[in-house]
């Protein structure tokens, strides 16, 4: 059956400075646990704690830059690209340029605060 989604849910992110989370499908809006679509818009500077996800996730850059430093290297993905990284892949991201990034991330399953495995700064 389908389903209009008429706004999102915005989310709490983790980070040195606000980060925009709107979550559409998802545990937080529509009470879906097999996957989370979510646009997040991220300031310049923006940086995320590192994580060990137990999800898989695809982040879709719409603008921007995102930067993506994995076990692989550090990978900058650039609008009109995609990156996508398995369950217990170590992960940090980050929006290092001025113009910060906007972006879609594709979750399976769904986000979970209990899933991301964050380790927590200082």
């Amino acid at each position: 059956m389908s389903q209009l989604i008429t706004q999102p849910t915005v989310v709490e992110a983790a980070g040195n400075k606000p980060k925009q989370i709107e979550e559409f499908v998802g545990r937080a809006n529509t009470g879906d646990e097999s996957m989370s679509i979510a646009r997040m818009v991220s300031p310049g500077g923006w940086v995320e704690p590192e994580q060990t996800p137990e999800f898989r996730e695809t982040s879709i850059v719409l603008k921007g830059v995102l930067r993506v430093e994995c076990a692989d290297g550090v990978i900058e993905v650039k609008a009109g690209q995609a990156i996508v990284l398995e369950p217990g892949e170590w992960v940090r991201y980050s929006t290092p340029g001025e113009a910060g990034a906007e972006y879609i991330a594709i979750c399976t399953p769904a986000f979970s605060p209990d899933t991301v495995h964050r380790v927590e700064e200082d």
